[in-house]
């Protein structure tokens, strides 16, 4: 089922801005995800959406929750991490959880895509599936310092957050 063209124009604008942030600083500021947090808790109790309030609050918990594992182990980012809560406030918890599987899918070509860019397609192939492999044992090494592994995520969540509220 289609989704309410509010909400979709809503993700849509806050994710491409937190997706050009990111592209340019490295970084999700907190004023960006307060902000679309407190449009999307606005939304749900101006009930613009079909999210109640109650929904938007559960929502935040589940986007939280499902990249806090993430964060803490050195893979996400904060402000990536408070982005998919933030979004959670406009698509409630069923439709973040969504957002969250369909922005792992974006990440991952996103991630092949800078490989690629970087010229380094091979190495972390190589190294993807040593870490699968042995359970993690060569992850100092791809952690250690001079090994540019990392790239902004924003865009990664702007896409999959886009295609669950289109989808909801």
């Amino acid at each position: 089922m289609l989704s309410d063209p509010i909400v979709v124009a809503a993700v849509a604008g806050s994710t491409a801005v937190a997706a050009v942030v990111d592209l340019k600083t490295r970084r999700v500021p907190n004023w960006l995800t307060f902000g679309v947090a407190t449009i999307g808790i606005t939304m749900a109790a101006t009930h613009l959406d079909g999210v109640s309030p109650a929904g938007a609050l559960e929502g935040l918990v589940v986007g939280l929750l499902l990249m806090l594992p993430g964060h803490a182990i050195g893979r996400t980012g904060a402000g990536d991490v408070k982005l998919l809560a933030a979004v959670g406030t406009m698509l409630g918890p069923q439709a973040i959880a969504m957002a969250f599987l369909y922005s792992a899918i974006a990440g991952g070509a996103l991630a092949v895509l800078v490989a690629i860019g970087r010229g380094s397609l091979r190495r972390t192939i190589e190294s993807t599936a040593t870490l699968m492999r042995t359970g993690g044992a060569n992850a100092a090494d791809i952690e250690k310092p001079g090994v540019d592994n990392r790239f902004a995520y924003a865009p990664a969540i702007a896409a999959g957050a886009l295609v669950a509220a289109i989808w909801r």
